[in-house]
């Protein structure tokens, strides 16, 4: 069974960083793309950055310029350094895998902004 285990979230004010982790009980290797999502009470799940096997990322413009994703084979980790943090991004943010098989989940983290 794989496990996405999130690090990461805080409190934090308008316009500060912070850097999430997502570390892998497996090779991130193994899978075809990973990213982030998010959900603010009341709100559906979005994603926020994915990154394929490749290193191809992709963003929405709400956090676009503001967010990156990366990830670390060697350490079977994939991070969100988040910038310039809005309000408005509070959330819970959640880290995906997906192989061929099967898509998996972490726990998630709580990410406060406050104004």
């Amino acid at each position: 069974q794989v496990q996405l285990v999130e690090s990461g979230g805080g409190w934090v004010q308008a316009g500060g960083s912070l850097r999430l982790s997502c570390t892998a009980s497996t090779s991130i290797s193994s899978f075809n793309a990973m990213g982030w999502y998010r959900q603010a009470p009341g709100k559906q799940r979005e994603s926020v950055a994915t990154i394929s096997s490749l290193g191809r990322t992709n963003y929405p413009d709400s956090v676009k310029g503001r967010f990156t994703i990366y990830r670390d084979n060697t350490k079977n980790t994939m991070y969100l350094q988040m910038n310039s943090l809005k309000p408005e991004d509070t959330a819970v943010y959640y880290c995906n895998a997906a192989n061929m098989w099967n898509t998996y989940w972490g726990q998630g983290t709580q990410v406060t902004v406050s104004s």
